[in-house]
């Protein structure tokens, strides 16, 4: 699953896309993260949203 996100984002245009991980904790206690690729501008509203 890595090397297709890698090879995703060196196709031309990805400079403006980045990978954004986030520490999601659940209802029982439990952790989870939560990855998207989202363009640079939108990286603060991906951290904002639950």
């Amino acid at each position: 699953m890595a090397k297709k996100t890698v090879a995703s984002l060196q196709k031309k245009g990805a400079k403006a896309f980045t990978k954004a991980v986030k520490l999601v904790k659940s209802k029982t206690g439990s952790y989870s993260f939560k990855d998207e690729i989202v363009p640079k501008d939108k990286v603060t509203d991906f951290f904002a949203r639950k």
